[in-house]
């Protein structure tokens, strides 16, 4: 079984990158309340990631845009948003703090936090679907596209940890320890957003490989 897209995904949407927003936006929670923002956004990132997987080509198809041109421009997202981990900033790219802090106000007027801004867009943005739609067309069997959903419930799993535990890995790692993890899976998500970049070239370019 290819491992390569579960890789990806977690470079991506690396959730101990947004603990610190978790903590941010729960603060003054109950336990119930922090114990169902965990839950809903970890289902919601899985959501995100299982429709982008089955419902992402016919989306493309739709608009008439060719998975080659998809997939060199999603790896050129990918590219970018590596390039804001090795700054140490979360791989999506973020609304400012001021929108940010609006948003926390209507999530308080209603709204879950939990969706919006936890899950949509820091956690699954468009380097997440963009990544998940390139790796569905790759899919060549009913089976890897499974997995593909299936990587998604292992990121929603991997949300829920990262923010069930959110308040003893911000001591235990602490601002300069999640710096360095942020940086390090933003030089692995440069190195597969180049390969994917240079797939798709070879599609709408032939010539390059020769």
């Amino acid at each position: 079984m290819d491992f390569k897209p579960l890789v990806t995904l977690l470079a991506v949407v690396n959730p101990l990158a947004i603990v610190p927003f978790f903590i941010h936006y729960t603060q003054g929670f109950t336990r119930a309340q922090r114990r169902h923002t965990v839950v809903t956004a970890s289902i919601s990132a899985f959501l995100v990631i299982a429709a982008s997987a089955l419902l992402g080509l016919q989306i493309l198809e739709f608009f008439g845009i060719s998975l080659a041109s998809f997939q060199v421009g999603g790896g050129m997202l990918l590219l970018i948003s590596s390039m804001n981990m090795l700054n140490a900033q979360p791989a999506e790219v973020k609304p400012n703090t001021k929108e940010l802090e609006d948003g926390a106000q209507k999530a308080a007027m209603g709204a879950s936090i939990a969706v919006v801004p936890l899950t949509i867009p820091l956690l699954t943005g468009p380097a997440t679907i963009s990544t998940v739609v390139i790796y569905a067309q790759q899919a060549q069997s009913f089976l890897q596209l499974s997995a593909l959903v299936g990587y998604g419930v292992v990121i929603g799993l991997a949300t829920a940890l990262s923010f069930a535990l959110a308040e003893p890995i911000a001591r235990v790692l602490g601002k300069t320890g999640i710096n360095v993890m942020t940086r390090l899976m933003g030089l692995i998500l440069a190195a597969l957003a180049v390969e994917l970049m240079a797939l798709g070239l070879l599609k709408l370019f032939p010539g390059l490989g020769r």
